[in-house]
């Protein structure tokens, strides 16, 4: 490390709950979820645990590198909501008037139908790596939060533990030396049929200034008058996890045939 320059740290959080729902094209009655965290929203988690307001800044939170290991995909859930006005009267548009009212709808109607998107009983691994002092800031806030945590969404509780702690080296090496998340019967499930290898395969996407893709879900501002994202470019990657089982001596690890789409699954 050269004069001047600051120690980097990286922080590992389990992101894992009944529900998870981290929105990136979400628009009026249907609100979507990505399939893995989105950075818009683990720089939300940051800043709620910080109790920064939604106009403070958050270039050093957007700025810090993160990546994410996908340890549980889960499975999708679709809410079905019916919104009507209990009065019976028609409901209000989105539009306003002059006065800043809100315009009735036309032709009237009853009766909104809202769809939203969640992510059951998913387990991610995310590492967030940036300047000693801030990591250490960061985790700090994150056991006495400010503000109430979620997972995306407010309704969206976070199970613990969620912070697993600060880790030396890169994201990358973060991310293949945690063990594997999912939870124990998940795991020995997987194991049972396979001989209870000690590594297991696990895809990732980190932040990578000369990644091949590009997401658009990196925030400038939450201000609700002036919300506000730009892209960042990423490199999707598969990382070898100690699994944390004790292998079978007497049945000896099934074969390896390269990428197992359904082992994630437990198929």
């Amino acid at each position: 490390m050269t004069p001047g320059e600051q120690a980097q740290s990286v922080l590992l959080l389990r992101l894992a709950g009944p529900l998870q729902s981290w929105g990136d094209r979400s628009a009026f009655n249907r609100r979507e979820t990505s399939p893995e965290p989105t950075k818009s929203g683990i720089v939300g988690l940051l800043a709620a645990a910080e109790g920064r307001p939604r106009t403070a800044p958050i270039d050093d939170l957007a700025g810090l590198s993160l990546g994410i290991r996908i340890d549980r995909p889960g499975s999708l859930l679709r809410d079905y909501h019916t919104v009507s006005d209990y009065r019976g009267v028609p409901l209000l548009s989105a539009a306003v008037n002059a006065k800043g009212m809100q315009k009735p709808t036309s032709p009237a109607k009853h009766t909104h139908v809202t769809r939203r998107f969640y992510l059951q009983d998913a387990v991610f691994l995310a590492a967030v790596a940036g300047p000693q002092e801030l990591i250490t800031t960061l985790e700090h806030a994150l056991h006495h939060p400010a503000f109430p945590l979620a997972l995306g969404r407010r309704s969206c509780v976070p199970a613990q533990p969620l912070v697993l702690g600060p880790r030396s080296g890169s994201v990358e090496q973060a991310l293949r030396e945690e063990p594997w998340q999912a939870p124990r019967a998940v795991r020995e499930r997987w194991g049972r049929t396979r001989g209870n290898p000690a590594h297991i395969t696990l895809p990732a996407t980190l932040d990578d200034p000369a990644g091949d893709d590009v997401r658009d879900d990196l925030p400038l501002s939450f201000d609700p008058k002036a919300r506000a994202f730009t892209t960042r470019r990423i490199r999707h990657t598969y990382v070898d996890a100690p699994t944390g089982l004790t292998p079978d001596p007497d049945q000896p690890p099934a074969p390896s045939s390269g990428h197992d789409p359904f082992a994630l699954l437990g198929w």
